[in-house]
């Protein structure tokens, strides 16, 4: 006998409420004036992207259900198509695990692009190399999940690395997966710099900030706001740039900076600077309603031992243990492949489990 199969929102969200949001903005993109008002525009369609990531594999799935369940029934009466249902059946399990997990997403910038910025800790030239490591990890990650990455900035090291870097990461939910990296990543390996072969323990730090330039909009005092310009290229060399085309913007009261150098255009080099400090801003903004800055964002806290949130060991053994959720694979080359899926997964189960307990 086949047994019903349903599927429902879980108390997760509420999901009428969502659709009536979605009908109320789908109805002002309707409007003949619409496009008047390119900023509000653009606001509107960013609050209706995050609705419709949600509500249409939601209708997706109840449709693929009724599909289940009429098939379950012809079953009943036809044996030979059970292998069919079963593998209909593992169909929908998968695309109602992937739901769930999109489900988490419940944050105002979850939908967003994001900006990702990576910095060495201590450690020298072996932290250099391994904030380079990172960078090739999270490049890797966004290219086997279709996203379209822009560097923004990055200091070379003279010897091997990089200082810091900063890349725009471009898709739907971006940044609401990559959330879950925030925080300092430690690495332990026989450091190919040391001609004893010992065993070194590095640091970087990785800070993930939404990108809501057009969809949220942040008041910045021209008298807030100091710019500066310098050049853009690395520590000399051929390709040292002549000209004061890299632009970075601070905001005084704050003390939070940032800065773009990738471009040869110090017009869009200026942009990519404000909208990353802009990006820095809401964050901040951000973290503290919820009452957690000084614990998830603050760039000046010491990037060393202590303080990571995922341990990456290459020898003696080889794992990588995320220790606010347990996490942990063998498969450290897999990971720093890009595989960081289990990781960033069981972040947002982690997360949605303690907001669904308040």
């Amino acid at each position: 006998m086949c047994l019903p199969v349903s599927i429902n929102s879980g108390g997760r969200f509420d999901l009428d409420n969502k659709r009536t949001q979605r009908d109320k903005l789908t109805e002002q993109m309707g409007a003949a004036n619409f496009w008047d008002n390119q900023e509000k525009a653009q606001q509107v369609i960013a609050q209706l992207k995050p609705l419709n990531g949600i509500i249409n594999p939601f209708e997706t799935l109840e449709a693929s259900v009724g599909d289940l369940q009429a098939l379950c029934e012809l079953c009943e009466e036809d044996a030979s198509i059970e292998g069919d249902l079963q593998k209909e059946l593992a169909t929908l399990e998968k695309k109602l695990d992937e739901f769930d997990l999109r489900a988490m997403f419940t944050g105002p910038q979850d939908a967003s692009d994001c900006f990702l910025k990576i910095s060495a800790g201590t450690g020298g030239t072996e932290a250099c190399d391994w904030a380079q490591m990172l960078l090739r990890m999270y490049t890797r990650w966004a290219e086997r999940n279709g996203y379209e990455l822009e560097m923004i900035d990055e200091l070379k090291n003279e010897e091997a690395g990089i200082r810091s870097a900063t890349v725009a990461i471009r898709g739907d939910y971006a940044y609401g997966y990559l959330q879950s990296e925030t925080g300092v990543h430690r690495l332990v390996r026989i450091s190919p710099f040391d001609s004893n072969a010992r065993r070194h323990t590095s640091f970087a730090a990785v800070d993930v900030a939404p990108d809501i330039e057009g969809t949220i909009n942040i008041e910045i005092k021209p008298d807030d706001l100091r710019r500066d310009t310098f050049r853009s290229g690395g520590p000399g060399g051929q390709h040292q740039n002549k000209t004061e085309s890299g632009v970075r913007y601070t905001h005084v009261p704050t003390g939070i900076a940032a800065e773009s150098r990738t471009e040869r255009s110090q017009h869009k080099n200026d942009a990519n600077a404000l909208a990353l400090l802009k990006a820095k801003m809401y964050r901040v903004e951000e973290m503290k309603r919820r009452a957690e800055t000084e614990k998830q964002y603050d760039e000046k806290g010491e990037v060393s031992w202590g303080s990571q949130i995922r341990n990456y060991v290459m020898q003696p053994y080889t794992l990588v243990k995320d220790v606010r959720t347990d996490t942990q694979s063998g498969q450290i080359q897999a990971v720093m492949d890009g595989e960081i899926d289990e990781f960033i997964q069981a972040f947002l189960r982690a997360k949605a489990q303690k907001g669904h307990k308040k």
